[in-house]
């Protein structure tokens, strides 16, 4: 399965999101599991910023050699799961490549389905969201860009819980 992380600058959530799925697929022998990211506006060539990369390291992510890349058509529409890090995310990826409505979710939203319907693949994830609608308002993961250290934390250990959640069961597209 390949999975497509998308934030704005692609420096900070996204990037997360995807170092951290690779170490979780490391730790759990997924050899067929693969990520990568890109942004809406990504800060292109750029690497991680300093203190989401610090906090990835910290969770055991590694953020080495990391450049940013701007969002393209080709890139959702090769992934076998597009998750995003907010609603206005999701819908850019949508106006892309809207035949990839069943593939693209907020990763927030993609957790919470998966343990609503005990989904085991992505299908079992888009068959679930008509049947388990979120009361919560935006399954939205807050930018930390501009904010303190404490702020980062919070928005890796939130990314690395859902990635959790995830990794766990879902496992086919």
């Amino acid at each position: 399965m390949h999975v497509l992380f998308v934030c704005t600058g692609n420096v900070c959530r996204s990037p997360t999101a995807e170092r951290l799925t690779l170490a979780f697929a490391e730790e759990l022998g997924l050899t067929d599991l693969t990520a990568e990211s890109a942004g809406t506006r990504a800060m292109v060539g750029h690497p991680m910023e300093p203190t989401a990369a610090q906090v990835l390291e910290g969770l055991g992510g590694d953020p080495s050699g990391f450049t940013a890349r701007r969002l393209t058509e080709d890139l959702a529409v090769d992934a076998d799961l597009v998750l995003t890090m907010t609603e206005r995310q999701r819908d850019k990826v949508l106006a892309m490549a809207p035949e990839q409505l069943k593939k693209t979710f907020t990763l927030r939203e993609a957790a919470r389905l998966a343990v609503a319907a005990d989904a085991k693949s992505v299908a079992d994830l888009a068959a679930a969201r008509p049947k388990h609608r979120s009361a919560d308002g935006p399954e939205d993961i807050s930018d930390p860009i501009g904010q303190d250290e404490e702020t980062f934390l919070a928005v890796g250990s939130e990314i690395a819980d859902l990635l959790g959640v995830l990794t766990r069961s879902v496992r086919n597209y």
